[in-house]
């Protein structure tokens, strides 16, 4: 009896909904059924019939507004997996050890998951005061240097999504609550490439971050630089630690394939 290729045991159904997903890529963001329809060479029906499964578990999701569809966060979530798994934290432990050695303060590289940071991996300073290492922690975005550098890069549309619906919470006399005043220091950050935590999570604890890029220049974690703020004076943060955090980044994601 002939052995039988792989590709006798494809699934159609399972394929088309492959293709679907593969249409979002570089540049496209949205795609409407009739769009989808013509690059598939399907019908419509079979087209909403995969939208509404893929849409099901949260792969694919439905902009209100303009009825287009768009990659869900279950697609990110994954991609984000295998990041983790893969790449991120094995380029970036090197880079991150190599931090602590120059300026002797705690670091962490980090990834975004809904409207929290996620600290994936740290290298702790050997200094006895110090930041409690958080791997692991879900942290909000708005109040962490971190969660900010990702975020300040998002479309309007797209931060609108990412705000939490209610009230911004306050952590400490300086976060951020105001919604206009938050879109402005991130507007900010976006042009000057790096963003500040300055005691808005915890009193007491500064930070820095720089952002890290893949090969698809898009945005995929932070690297951070973080310690106490008696130790994080304004003139040491403006001289030190933002180069150093802005180096380590785009070392990162020169691993990554990333390319200016």
């Amino acid at each position: 009896m002939a052995k039988k290729e792989k590709s006798d045991y494809l699934i159609q159904a399972v394929s088309h909904a492959l293709d679907l997903l593969e249409q979002f890529h570089g540049e496209v963001d949205e795609l409407g059924v009739t769009e989808l329809s013509k690059r598939l060479k399907l019908h419509k029906n079979n087209v909403f019939r995969l939208l509404a499964t893929l849409e099901s578990r949260s792969y694919i999701e439905q902009n209100k507004v303009t009825e287009n569809y768009r990659l869900g966060l279950r697609t990110l979530e994954l991609g984000q997996t295998f990041i983790k798994q893969m790449g991120l934290l094995r380029q970036s432990k090197p880079v991150l050890e190599t931090l602590v050695e120059n300026c002797n303060e705690t670091t962490y590289v980090s990834i975004l998951k809904d409207f929290n940071i996620v600290y994936l991996d740290v290298v702790e300073t050997g200094m006895t005061v110090r930041v409690v290492p958080r791997v692991g922690s879900r942290l909000p975005a708005y109040c962490t240097a971190a969660g900010k550098v990702q975020i300040a890069y998002m479309s309007d549309e797209e931060l609108e999504t990412y705000l939490p619906v209610k009230e911004l919470k306050s952590y400490t006399p300086s976060t951020i609550t105001d919604r206009d005043a938050l879109k402005l220091q991130l507007k900010n950050i976006a042009e000057q490439g790096y963003a500040l935590d300055n005691e808005e999570l915890d009193i007491g604890v500064k930070c820095v971050s720089a952002p890290i890029r893949d090969y698809t220049r898009r945005i995929i974690g932070a690297v951070s630089i973080s310690g106490p703020s008696m130790r994080f004076s304004d003139e040491r943060i403006h001289s030190e630690l933002i180069p150093l955090v802005l180096k380590a980044g785009d070392e990162i994601s020169s691993k990554l394939g990333y390319q200016k």
